[in-house]
């Protein structure tokens, strides 16, 4: 519950038109999502029969809750929101509007305090994490994007 997450990340090219308030601009140049295993009880009624859903047309056990941690121009550092697809992922922006572009930046998160702020609404203890990935899309925008991860650490 206590884990902190670091990494350095770069962002070099913005994606142009990413906007994550928009499902034609759900897009991120740059992104950490911790994956939490919480119960599917814990999960709102609509959420979790399409949660169960697509976990049956998956071969991947889709998490009940994920935190974001994302690079976005277009939002103020700071801001949280749920994805415009899914509540079931939840975001913070890290890098916001007028973020330095091509610096490295330092990030530590304490992943626990993270979840309750985003998830406080349906889980009031911390869940195991199971996963961290990193990624970037450009599919709802049809953009680009040049970005850099290094350093990405796990401590318990």
């Amino acid at each position: 519950a206590d884990a902190t997450l670091k990494w350095r990340w770069r962002l070099d090219q913005p994606i142009a038109n990413a906007d994550l308030r928009k499902k034609e601009g759900d897009d991120a140049a740059l992104k950490v999502c911790v994956m939490f295993d919480m119960p599917l009880e814990q999960v709102p009624f609509g959420e979790r029969t399409v949660l169960r859903l697509a976990r049956s047309l998956s071969s991947e056990l889709l998490p009940a809750a994920t935190v974001c941690y994302i690079s976005d121009r277009s939002l103020a550092t700071g801001t949280a929101l749920a994805n415009i697809y899914s509540r079931r992922v939840r975001s913070i922006i890290t890098d916001g509007r007028g973020s330095p572009l091509a610096q490295w930046r330092l990030h530590e998160r304490r992943v626990g305090d993270d979840f309750l702020n985003l998830f406080g609404d349906e889980s009031k203890v911390v869940p195991p994490l199971v996963a961290v990935v990193v990624g970037a899309d450009a599919d709802n925008t049809g953009g680009s994007s040049l970005g850099y991860i290094a350093d990405l650490a796990l401590n318990p």
